[in-house]
Protein backbone atom coordinates (compact mmCIF):
# COMPACT_ATOMS: atom_id res chain seq x y z
CA UNK A 1 0.00 0.00 0.00
CA UNK A 2 1.19 3.25 -1.07
CA UNK A 3 1.26 6.38 1.03
CA UNK A 4 -1.82 9.04 0.12
CA UNK A 5 -0.47 12.07 -2.04
CA UNK A 6 -0.89 15.73 0.25
CA UNK A 7 -0.43 18.94 -1.43
CA UNK A 8 2.57 20.97 0.28
CA UNK A 9 3.03 24.82 0.10
CA UNK A 10 6.58 25.37 0.69
CA UNK A 11 7.84 27.37 -2.66
CA UNK A 12 4.56 26.50 -4.16
CA UNK A 13 2.96 28.45 -6.41
CA UNK A 14 -0.32 29.35 -7.04
CA UNK A 15 -1.06 27.93 -3.72
CA UNK A 16 -4.73 28.61 -3.97
CA UNK A 17 -5.69 26.97 -7.04
CA UNK A 18 -3.52 24.03 -6.16
CA UNK A 19 -5.12 23.68 -2.81
CA UNK A 20 -8.63 24.41 -4.42
CA UNK A 21 -7.28 21.24 -7.19
CA UNK A 22 -6.23 18.85 -3.76
CA UNK A 23 -9.47 19.80 -2.24
CA UNK A 24 -11.66 18.21 -5.42
CA UNK A 25 -9.40 15.02 -5.25
CA UNK A 26 -10.58 12.09 -3.06
CA UNK A 27 -8.47 10.86 -0.98
CA UNK A 28 -5.56 13.82 -1.47
CA UNK A 29 -7.51 16.46 0.26
CA UNK A 30 -4.97 17.44 3.07
CA UNK A 31 -2.39 20.58 2.90
CA UNK A 32 0.28 20.87 4.74
CA UNK A 33 1.75 24.75 5.02
CA UNK A 34 3.54 27.05 7.81
CA UNK A 35 2.80 30.64 8.30
CA UNK A 36 6.25 31.81 7.14
CA UNK A 37 5.92 30.11 3.51
CA UNK A 38 5.41 32.00 0.64
CA UNK A 39 7.34 34.95 2.07
CA UNK A 40 4.97 34.81 4.84
CA UNK A 41 1.70 34.62 2.73
CA UNK A 42 0.94 30.97 2.61
CA UNK A 43 -1.81 30.93 5.82
CA UNK A 44 -3.96 34.22 3.79
CA UNK A 45 -3.71 32.70 0.27
CA UNK A 46 -5.36 29.15 1.95
CA UNK A 47 -7.55 30.43 4.25
CA UNK A 48 -10.27 31.30 1.21
CA UNK A 49 -9.81 27.84 -0.03
CA UNK A 50 -10.56 26.02 3.75
CA UNK A 51 -13.12 28.10 3.78
CA UNK A 52 -15.12 26.94 0.66
CA UNK A 53 -13.98 23.32 1.38
CA UNK A 54 -14.38 22.28 5.07
CA UNK A 55 -13.57 18.63 4.27
CA UNK A 56 -9.64 19.85 3.04
CA UNK A 57 -7.61 19.02 5.90
CA UNK A 58 -4.85 21.31 7.21
CA UNK A 59 -1.30 20.85 8.92
CA UNK A 60 0.87 23.94 9.91
CA UNK A 61 3.64 24.71 12.39
CA UNK A 62 4.76 26.82 14.78
CA UNK A 63 8.56 28.08 15.63
CA UNK A 64 9.35 30.60 12.54
CA UNK A 65 8.90 34.06 13.58
CA UNK A 66 8.18 35.67 10.16
CA UNK A 67 5.50 36.91 9.67
CA UNK A 68 4.76 38.32 12.65
CA UNK A 69 7.44 38.49 14.63
CA UNK A 70 6.58 41.97 15.69
CA UNK A 71 3.28 41.55 17.16
CA UNK A 72 5.01 38.56 18.76
CA UNK A 73 7.70 40.78 20.44
CA UNK A 74 4.92 43.36 21.42
CA UNK A 75 3.29 40.77 23.43
CA UNK A 76 6.02 39.71 25.44
CA UNK A 77 5.44 36.31 24.38
CA UNK A 78 8.94 36.45 22.39
CA UNK A 79 11.97 37.70 23.50
CA UNK A 80 13.54 40.07 20.38
CA UNK A 81 17.22 38.02 20.38
CA UNK A 82 14.87 35.06 19.52
CA UNK A 83 12.84 37.46 16.56
CA UNK A 84 16.10 38.43 15.59
CA UNK A 85 17.55 34.70 15.34
CA UNK A 86 14.48 33.81 13.04
CA UNK A 87 13.70 30.74 15.13
CA UNK A 88 11.41 30.20 18.83
CA UNK A 89 10.01 27.31 20.11
CA UNK A 90 9.57 29.05 23.42
CA UNK A 91 6.37 27.54 25.21
CA UNK A 92 4.87 31.13 25.18
CA UNK A 93 5.39 31.67 21.76
CA UNK A 94 4.07 28.04 20.69
CA UNK A 95 0.85 28.72 22.31
CA UNK A 96 0.64 32.26 20.68
CA UNK A 97 1.43 30.78 17.19
CA UNK A 98 -1.08 28.66 17.33
CA UNK A 99 -3.56 31.27 18.62
CA UNK A 100 -2.58 33.10 15.32
CA UNK A 101 -2.48 30.07 13.24
CA UNK A 102 -5.84 29.24 13.76
CA UNK A 103 -7.65 32.38 13.15
CA UNK A 104 -4.96 33.20 10.17
CA UNK A 105 -6.64 30.03 8.76
CA UNK A 106 -10.27 30.20 9.89
CA UNK A 107 -9.96 27.30 11.65
CA UNK A 108 -11.27 26.70 15.11
CA UNK A 109 -9.58 23.17 14.98
CA UNK A 110 -6.16 22.60 13.57
CA UNK A 111 -5.92 18.73 12.20
CA UNK A 112 -2.31 18.73 13.41
CA UNK A 113 -0.21 21.92 14.26
CA UNK A 114 3.70 20.49 14.04
CA UNK A 115 7.05 22.10 16.16
CA UNK A 116 9.35 23.02 12.98
CA UNK A 117 12.80 22.62 13.03
CA UNK A 118 13.64 21.99 16.27
CA UNK A 119 17.22 21.60 15.33
CA UNK A 120 17.27 25.50 15.45
CA UNK A 121 16.94 25.87 18.80
CA UNK A 122 20.37 25.87 19.11
CA UNK A 123 21.58 24.35 22.54
CA UNK A 124 21.21 20.99 21.91
CA UNK A 125 21.59 20.56 26.06
CA UNK A 126 18.14 22.05 26.54
CA UNK A 127 16.80 21.06 23.00
CA UNK A 128 14.76 18.35 25.32
CA UNK A 129 13.30 20.96 27.95
CA UNK A 130 12.37 23.28 25.10
CA UNK A 131 10.43 20.38 23.29
CA UNK A 132 8.56 19.12 26.83
CA UNK A 133 7.34 22.30 27.57
CA UNK A 134 5.90 23.77 24.04
CA UNK A 135 4.61 19.62 24.05
CA UNK A 136 2.82 20.57 27.09
CA UNK A 137 1.71 23.49 25.84
CA UNK A 138 0.22 21.70 22.98
CA UNK A 139 -1.56 18.75 24.90
CA UNK A 140 -3.42 21.98 26.66
CA UNK A 141 -4.37 23.36 23.07
CA UNK A 142 -5.72 19.76 21.78
CA UNK A 143 -7.54 19.70 25.45
CA UNK A 144 -9.17 22.92 24.46
CA UNK A 145 -10.10 21.50 21.36
CA UNK A 146 -8.14 23.87 18.98
CA UNK A 147 -5.66 21.44 17.76
CA UNK A 148 -6.75 17.33 16.96
CA UNK A 149 -2.87 16.03 17.40
CA UNK A 150 0.29 17.30 17.11
CA UNK A 151 3.72 16.65 16.01
CA UNK A 152 7.22 17.13 14.83
CA UNK A 153 8.20 18.20 11.62
CA UNK A 154 12.80 18.44 10.94
CA UNK A 155 14.96 18.67 8.34
CA UNK A 156 17.78 17.09 10.14
CA UNK A 157 17.09 16.55 13.35
CA UNK A 158 16.56 12.57 12.93
CA UNK A 159 19.76 12.08 10.73
CA UNK A 160 22.11 14.07 13.33
CA UNK A 161 20.95 12.33 16.51
CA UNK A 162 19.06 15.20 17.88
CA UNK A 163 15.99 13.68 17.65
CA UNK A 164 14.41 10.20 18.19
CA UNK A 165 10.99 9.42 18.15
CA UNK A 166 11.36 7.10 21.76
CA UNK A 167 12.32 10.46 23.33
CA UNK A 168 9.71 12.51 21.51
CA UNK A 169 7.42 10.19 23.19
CA UNK A 170 8.80 9.92 26.50
CA UNK A 171 8.86 14.05 26.64
CA UNK A 172 4.74 13.76 25.74
CA UNK A 173 3.88 11.63 28.11
CA UNK A 174 5.85 13.80 30.96
CA UNK A 175 4.14 17.00 29.20
CA UNK A 176 0.59 14.95 29.39
CA UNK A 177 1.00 13.16 32.57
CA UNK A 178 0.17 9.84 30.77
CA UNK A 179 0.98 8.11 27.76
CA UNK A 180 -2.40 9.57 26.42
CA UNK A 181 -0.95 11.93 24.72
CA UNK A 182 -1.69 14.19 21.40
CA UNK A 183 1.48 13.37 19.97
CA UNK A 184 0.83 11.48 16.84
CA UNK A 185 3.27 12.86 13.40
CA UNK A 186 6.64 13.09 12.87
CA UNK A 187 7.73 15.09 9.14
CA UNK A 188 11.11 14.51 7.70
CA UNK A 189 12.71 14.63 4.01
CA UNK A 190 12.21 10.89 2.66
CA UNK A 191 13.73 10.56 -0.53
CA UNK A 192 16.48 8.61 -3.28
CA UNK A 193 18.44 11.37 -2.04
CA UNK A 194 17.84 11.61 1.20
CA UNK A 195 17.70 7.87 1.61
CA UNK A 196 19.02 7.25 4.82
CA UNK A 197 15.57 7.33 6.36
CA UNK A 198 14.34 4.77 3.61
CA UNK A 199 16.84 2.98 4.19
CA UNK A 200 16.29 2.30 7.77
CA UNK A 201 12.30 1.51 7.42
CA UNK A 202 12.95 -0.98 5.25
CA UNK A 203 13.90 -2.73 7.94
CA UNK A 204 11.26 -1.18 10.38
CA UNK A 205 13.80 0.60 11.97
CA UNK A 206 14.98 4.84 12.11
CA UNK A 207 12.48 7.36 12.66
CA UNK A 208 9.90 6.23 10.03
CA UNK A 209 10.18 2.76 11.24
CA UNK A 210 9.46 3.66 15.11
CA UNK A 211 6.98 6.03 14.25
CA UNK A 212 4.91 3.34 12.50
CA UNK A 213 5.45 0.86 15.38
CA UNK A 214 3.51 3.92 17.29
CA UNK A 215 0.83 4.11 14.65
CA UNK A 216 1.90 7.98 13.97
CA UNK A 217 1.32 9.92 10.81
CA UNK A 218 4.31 9.99 8.97
CA UNK A 219 4.81 12.46 6.11
CA UNK A 220 7.45 12.65 3.99
CA UNK A 221 8.95 15.91 2.73
CA UNK A 222 10.89 16.83 -0.22
CA UNK A 223 9.88 13.38 -2.33
CA UNK A 224 11.85 14.96 -5.33
CA UNK A 225 14.27 16.62 -3.17
CA UNK A 226 13.38 20.37 -4.57
CA UNK A 227 13.62 18.62 -7.92
CA UNK A 228 17.37 17.86 -8.12
CA UNK A 229 16.23 14.19 -8.39
CA UNK A 230 14.39 14.33 -11.46
CA UNK A 231 17.32 15.85 -13.01
CA UNK A 232 19.64 13.55 -11.51
CA UNK A 233 17.89 10.75 -12.45
CA UNK A 234 17.85 8.52 -15.58
CA UNK A 235 15.30 6.85 -17.16
CA UNK A 236 17.12 3.10 -16.30
CA UNK A 237 16.39 4.16 -12.62
CA UNK A 238 12.66 4.59 -13.48
CA UNK A 239 12.20 1.23 -15.21
CA UNK A 240 13.59 -0.34 -12.34
CA UNK A 241 11.48 1.17 -9.85
CA UNK A 242 8.53 0.89 -12.27
CA UNK A 243 8.99 0.42 -15.73
CA UNK A 244 6.10 2.62 -17.45
CA UNK A 245 6.49 5.87 -15.47
CA UNK A 246 8.56 9.01 -15.74
CA UNK A 247 11.41 10.06 -13.82
CA UNK A 248 9.60 11.96 -11.41
CA UNK A 249 6.61 9.51 -11.19
CA UNK A 250 9.11 6.53 -10.46
CA UNK A 251 11.02 8.75 -7.82
CA UNK A 252 7.31 10.09 -6.28
CA UNK A 253 6.05 6.11 -5.77
CA UNK A 254 9.57 5.28 -4.38
CA UNK A 255 9.10 7.60 -1.54
CA UNK A 256 5.36 6.69 -1.13
CA UNK A 257 6.31 3.12 -1.23
CA UNK A 258 8.76 3.67 1.92
CA UNK A 259 7.15 1.40 4.74
CA UNK A 260 5.55 3.50 7.32
CA UNK A 261 5.31 6.46 5.60
CA UNK A 262 1.20 7.82 5.51
CA UNK A 263 1.72 10.72 3.42
CA UNK A 264 3.35 12.14 0.87
CA UNK A 265 4.23 16.26 0.75
CA UNK A 266 4.36 17.68 -3.07
CA UNK A 267 4.37 20.86 -4.01
CA UNK A 268 2.60 21.18 -7.52
CA UNK A 269 1.41 23.96 -9.08
CA UNK A 270 0.51 22.74 -12.72
CA UNK A 271 -2.40 20.67 -13.08
CA UNK A 272 -0.08 17.95 -15.21
CA UNK A 273 2.22 17.91 -12.54
CA UNK A 274 -0.76 17.36 -10.09
CA UNK A 275 -2.23 14.55 -12.32
CA UNK A 276 0.36 12.67 -12.84
CA UNK A 277 1.88 12.14 -9.26
CA UNK A 278 -1.48 11.05 -8.58
CA UNK A 279 -1.51 8.57 -11.26
CA UNK A 280 1.58 7.20 -10.28
CA UNK A 281 0.47 7.07 -6.60
CA UNK A 282 -2.29 4.92 -7.63
CA UNK A 283 -0.06 1.90 -8.22
CA UNK A 284 0.76 -1.05 -6.19
CA UNK A 285 3.84 0.06 -3.86
CA UNK A 286 7.20 -0.70 -5.06
CA UNK A 287 8.53 -3.68 -3.65
CA UNK A 288 10.65 -3.42 -0.07
CA UNK A 289 13.75 -5.36 -2.22
CA UNK A 290 13.65 -3.40 -5.20
CA UNK A 291 13.71 0.03 -3.26
CA UNK A 292 16.60 -2.28 -0.50
CA UNK A 293 18.86 -2.78 -4.54
CA UNK A 294 18.23 1.04 -5.67
CA UNK A 295 19.29 2.28 -2.30
CA UNK A 296 22.31 0.10 -2.69
CA UNK A 297 23.58 1.46 -5.65
CA UNK A 298 22.42 4.92 -4.84
CA UNK A 299 24.30 4.86 -1.38
CA UNK A 300 25.80 2.08 -1.09
CA UNK A 301 25.66 2.32 2.82
CA UNK A 302 24.33 0.88 5.59
CA UNK A 303 23.93 3.07 8.30
CA UNK A 304 23.24 1.24 11.57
Amino acid sequence: MTASLALGTYRLREAATAARRAAACPGTAWVDTAPNYLAGRAHRLLAPVLADHPGLQVSTKVGFPAPGAAAAVAAGVLPPEDAERGHSLAAGYVGWQVERNRAALGRACLETVFLHNPERTGDPAVLSIVLREAFAVLEEAAAAGHLGTYGVASWSGFTEGLLTVGELERLATEAAGSPEHRLRAVQLPVSLVEADALELALDGRGPIGEAAERGWQVYASAPLHGGELVRAATEDLAALLRPGLSVAQACLLAAASCPGVTKVLLSASAPAHWEAARAALDQAAIPSRTLRKVCDVLAPHHPS
